[in-house]
């Protein structure tokens, strides 16, 4: 039966095919679908873990005691699992075990792009590279008999458009995969200097076969053509989506090796593919991860020397490397469309935050990784740096102690969200409070994981099968930390905001903010009713006789405030506004009141 899925979906139906028992992850677009459509299966138990770390920790467990598992994470989040992911790779599995990188070429949704084929490389362990849904769907399948034949944890490298790219899938039935029997192994389990020695040595052998079976997969093969470009055998190796690229931009006229199995390379493979051709152009996204292998066989090949070393390798992107042409773009009359950068929703409760925030000009705002980044714009400008998940109260204290240690009066102020403090927020203040800075740390509990798209995390209350969960209280937890001075507010309240701020300004030692209110788009459980009353029960409106059209209110960056050049006054769309406040404690002129109230 064929179905139409995305990579992320053909991943998950993957595991499911392949016997998968155990599944774990952190969201991170473009690998958040993954775990989203895993959990959509009984047979599979899923979990959103805090971080990606504890994610790899946990399928490494499930491995363990004999399960098929899987790990899945977006391309940045293989740098926080990196650690265990390494020694594991000496160790070797007992049920078979996956990890999903998700890169990001282009760098649609990330602070960085980064190519995580080295992490295979380095590493040492095997490595596929879908360029299709169904790709997705036969290497996870293959990944998971192999990992427990070459007792070995498999790395499946997605980019951003297959994960997100549909294409049909010919779906099968699940295999019936027992789990294996568990017997106590110290050599092998307990990551001991005396036997990592003696796995790094067994790692040598294991890569021999290896690479015997990266030359005879089909996930790798050579499509042969007598035909001709400019008089030249033109032979193209990519691997990915690259694949489908270089064969829409050099047409029938080249030769192609695919390759989807690419660590170990195919040594014997492409020494032959590549002499018989008079010329190679190697298309690969990122690094020079295949050229460069190509080159220490001895082969002068084309490859970042003709395309880009960055960014995606699009069509017209190939195209325009080869003949400085593209394709002809497609004229859009830009008066048309009403220009506006990228916002925080109308009703968003950060917006209140970082108003204030932006107003103040004694302080430093350490920004994290999530919605509230584009607080770092206009009209906010009120984040003056973002580094990765959790490390807005890090990267704060070392500028609290900079300021401090100098006699510079300026106080560090970190933003972050829930999910993300619970990602690596957490320990990030346990080093504020051990080593006695006085920042002003601010954690956004919107109730859920927003930027991703509304996963639940240990604040929420539910898994990601929607089971009840014990809600993991924040204030709770600061003061366990240490921090002796915490606020909870509302964040649509201005003059709250300005309290909580002033009061620890002055501090000498660390405190916590905790703005609570739910994300406005989020559906909204029971326990968010019970807890936040009259939750955006009423809209609000302008009394035209008041407005100014001052444009204050639109300083709060809220989308649902629009001017009206014409009457020189501000309107309000009802289908936005979900009646926050926010705008109408900025109103000068009292213009902004509740939808109904008499005027």
């Amino acid at each position: 039966m064929k179905q139409l899925l995305t990579g992320d979906e053909a991943i998950a139906r993957g595991a499911y095919e392949a016997g998968v028992r155990h599944a774990a992850a952190y969201p991170g677009t473009p690998s958040t679908e993954i775990l989203e459509n895993i959990a959509k299966y009984d047979e599979i138990y899923s979990e959103w873990a805090p971080n990606e770390k504890v994610a790899m920790e946990s399928a490494i467990g499930a491995s363990m005691a004999g399960a098929r598992s899987m790990a899945s994470m977006k391309h940045v989040g293989v740098n926080v699992a990196a650690d265990p992911l390494m020694t594991f790779a000496y160790m070797g599995v007992n049920g078979g075990a996956v990890i999903v990188t998700a890169d990001e070429p282009g760098m649609f949704s990330s602070q960085n792009e980064q190519d995580n084929r080295n992490y295979a490389k380095m590493g040492k362990f095997p490595m596929l590279e879908p360029a299709d849904s169904q790709d997705c769907l036969d290497m996870v399948k293959a990944a998971y008999e192999m990992s427990e034949k070459y007792n070995v944890i498999f790395m499946v490298r997605m980019v951003t458009r297959v994960c997100h790219s549909k294409s049909l899938v010919e779906v099968g039935e699940r295999a019936d995969v027992p789990v294996k029997e568990w017997h106590p192994d110290p050599m092998k389990y307990v990551a001991l200097p005396a036997h990592s020695r003696v796995l790094r040595v067994q790692i040598e052998d294991r890569t021999k076969k290896l690479e015997e079976a990266s030359e005879n997969s089909p996930f790798n093969f050579a499509a042969y053509t007598d035909k001709t470009l400019d008089g030249e055998k033109v032979g193209v190796i990519a691997s990915g989506v690259s694949y489908y690229y270089a064969q829409e931009v050099f047409g029938e006229n080249a030769s192609y090796l695919k390759l989807g199995f690419t660590n170990p390379m195919p040594k014997n493979l492409i020494t032959e593919f590549c002499s018989k051709m008079d010329k190679v152009y190697i298309v690969e996204e990122d690094d020079p991860y295949i050229e460069e292998y190509c080159q220490r066989l001895g082969f002068t090949v084309h490859g970042k020397d003709t395309f880009p070393p960055y960014g995606e390798m699009t069509p017209d992107v190939l195209r325009k490397s080869l003949t400085g042409s593209t394709l002809p773009e497609v004229e859009y009359d830009h008066s048309l469309v009403n220009q506006r950068p990228p916002s925080l929703c109308a009703g968003c409760p950060h917006r209140g935050l970082f108003y204030r925030l932006g107003k103040r000009k004694d302080i430093m705002i350490s920004g994290d990784i999530g919605c509230y980044t584009l607080a770092a714009g206009a009209p906010y400008n009120a984040m003056n740096s973002t580094v990765c998940m959790g490390a807005s109260i890090s990267v704060g204290h070392g500028a609290q102690q900079v300021f401090n240690r100098a006699g510079i009066k300026r106080k560090v102020v970190t933003v972050l969200g829930d999910s993300t403090f619970f990602h690596t927020g957490v320990e990030s203040l346990i080093n504020t409070v051990y080593n006695n800075s006085n920042t002003i740390n601010i954690i956004l509990d919107n109730r859920i994981t927003g930027m991703t798209g509304h996963q639940q995390n240990p604040g929420t209350g539910f898994t990601v099968k929607m089971e009840p969960a014990h809600m993991i209280n924040i204030e709770e937890l600061v003061k366990a930390i240490g921090i002796k001075h915490v606020k909870v507010i509302d964040p649509n309240d201005l003059k709250a905001v300005d309290e909580a701020l002033d009061a620890f300004m002055d501090l000498e030692e660390p405190s916590v903010i905790i703005t609570r209110w739910p994300c406005v788009l989020k559906k909204f459980s029971q326990a968010d009713l019970d807890e936040f009353e009259n939750l955006f029960a009423t809209r609000d409106i302008v009394d035209a006789d008041k407005c100014i059209g001052c444009k204050k209110c639109q300083q709060t960056g809220c989308p649902a405030l629009n001017y009206n050049a014409e009457t020189k006054k501000i309107t309000i769309n009802r289908a936005d506004c979900v009646g926050c406040d926010v705008c109408m404690q900025v109103c000068p002129t009292g213009a902004i009141i509740k939808e109904g109230e008499v005027k």
